[in-house]
């Protein structure tokens, strides 16, 4: 994960907001409830989600003509006790040259 940077114009971040108010649930929803009770064995019912998209985003700094970019989501989702984010990439969808960015003394993990 790195600073998208999206001033020259190249790529494009949306996001949906998922309603789990009525009785039919979108898909996504009972694909991210899935994803969660399978991997955390635990029960879990969406009473929020979002999902946030970033299509092709070009790395800090950005150029005008820039071709490596990346695609990338974050879904966020709770039940009104537990929070929970899921990230996803595209396959083969991370595309920044890691040689050319910034930090080099990047550390990966989650807490």
């Amino acid at each position: 994960w790195d600073d998208a940077d999206f001033s020259q114009g190249v790529g494009i971040t949306w996001y949906q907001e998922y309603s789990t108010l009525n009785p039919t649930q979108d898909p996504l929803v009972h694909d991210v409830e899935a994803k969660i009770e399978k991997y955390l064995k635990t029960s879990y019912v969406a009473k929020w989600t979002l999902k946030v998209t970033w299509e092709k985003a070009p790395a800090y700094p950005s150029r005008h003509d820039d071709t490596q970019t990346s695609t990338y989501q974050a879904v966020l989702t709770t039940d009104g006790n537990h929070s929970f984010a899921l990230l996803l990439y595209q396959d083969g969808g991370m595309r920044w040259d890691y040689t050319k960015l910034a930090a080099d003394n990047v550390l990966i993990g989650f807490s």
